[in-house]
């Protein structure tokens, strides 16, 4: 019996991937005819093969994303943990902490500013709660000596998109500057937060089926009809953001293959006043993930614009910094401090919002040996 083909490389899972990755936008109706549509392959063909790449581990999650800056407070942490509980802190934010999305530990070329924050997240609370006291919660617990948030003032570009950017020449960039984007929040009501938290859990391999918002309006108690009009009203106010295939690229697949291999958190410092510009300038250039205006202050140079660049080549990723320096030069925006933080041991989860569950954690944060413990 022929074997489905699971690896991002093969020429059919590419051309779907390409799309599914961050070029389905918003709330869509029937986001897997977007996909075929969108890759020109049948539709059959699309839900068969991420279906099979999600039961592989090639694909981590399938799932619809929110802008989660419109609903939650956040920030990215950099966290000065003793070297000896390290690796015991980040287990604890990735297993025990659901408000902790991205949980990274990272490093730098040399001893510069900031490099002895080694373990980076990124933080969500509820609108109305204070991300200074769930961090200082977590503070205590993983024996961390230091946190510093840097809450995004602006965000640039957002995306994934791994398969999309492979084989991008330095400094390849979008016609325009990127528009920024802002993080105001927006208020709720019962029935559209109700919708939200079904529609964003991750979709199992059985409901990679032409229509998988069926059965999350059965679990919500709605209609189909009833479920997809909030979702479209949640579309209007900003709150999603988009239907996505996020791949395993960090790991290593059954066979070998890797989608990634480095990912550099580059450093700007610029003047005041030019962030928006800069930011714009930066997030405008393809092979940017993220893009934000983020103060880092003193500890860290002060740097005030922040991107994420992944690449299966160190020297490549360095190539594209590169570039963006030149740009950034040749557009007259003088750089007084510049850094490049590598990524190292790291998990990805999406940052929970839902101010039932806040207020349940914080009734009874787990211990920290219950990260040890799973």
């Amino acid at each position: 019996m022929p074997t489905v083909p699971v690896e991002h490389s093969d020429p059919v899972n590419a051309r779907i991937l390409a799309v599914s990755e961050d070029l389905v936008s918003g709330f869509q109706e029937f986001p897997f005819h977007v996909i075929a549509e969108q890759s020109g392959v049948d539709l059959d063909t699309v839900l068969e093969r991420i279906r099979a790449m999600l039961d592989a581990g090639v694909i981590r999650r399938v799932r619809q994303t929110l802008l989660a800056t419109k609903l939650a407070h956040g920030a990215l942490v950099a966290w000065r943990v003793p070297e000896e509980r390290l690796n015991a802190a980040f287990d604890y934010m990735a297993k025990c902490d659901p408000f902790s999305g991205h949980v990274v530990i990272r490093s730098t070329d040399g001893q510069v500013s900031g490099s002895g924050y080694r373990l980076w997240t990124t933080l969500k609370v509820p609108v109305g709660e204070a991300l200074e006291d769930h961090a200082g919660v977590l503070k205590e617990i993983t024996g961390a000596e230091e946190f510093i948030l840097m809450p995004a003032h602006g965000v640039f570009a957002l995306g994934v998109g791994h398969v999309r950017r492979k084989g991008l020449e330095p400094g390849a960039k979008l016609p325009e500057p990127a528009v920024m984007m802002t993080t105001a929040t927006v208020d709720l009501d019962d029935e559209e937060w109700n919708v939200l938290l079904h529609l964003k859990e991750e979709l199992a391999a059985d409901e990679i089926v032409a229509d998988p918002w069926s059965g999350r309006a059965r679990q919500a108690g709605l209609s189909r009809e009833r479920f997809c009009e909030v979702a479209t009203r949640l579309n209007e106010k900003r709150v999603i953001g988009r239907f996505s295939t996020f791949l395993e690229h960090i790991k290593a697949s059954q066979s070998g293959q890797r989608v990634t291999r480095f990912n550099g958190l580059f450093h700007w410092a610029v003047p005041k006043g030019r962030e928006e510009e800069a930011g714009s300038e930066v997030g405008r250039h393809h092979c940017m993930t993220h893009a934000y205006w983020r103060e880092g202050g003193p500890r860290f140079g002060n740097v005030n614009i922040m991107g994420v660049v992944h690449g299966t080549e160190k020297d490549k990723v360095l190539a594209h910094k590169e570039a963006i320096d030149r740009h950034l030069e040749a557009c007259g925006i003088p750089v007084s401090y510049t850094n490049v933080f590598w990524g190292g041991r790291s998990e990805i989860k999406p940052s929970e919002i839902s101010p039932k569950v806040y207020r349940e954690w914080h009734q009874a944060p787990p211990p920290l040996k219950a990260a040890r413990s799973e």
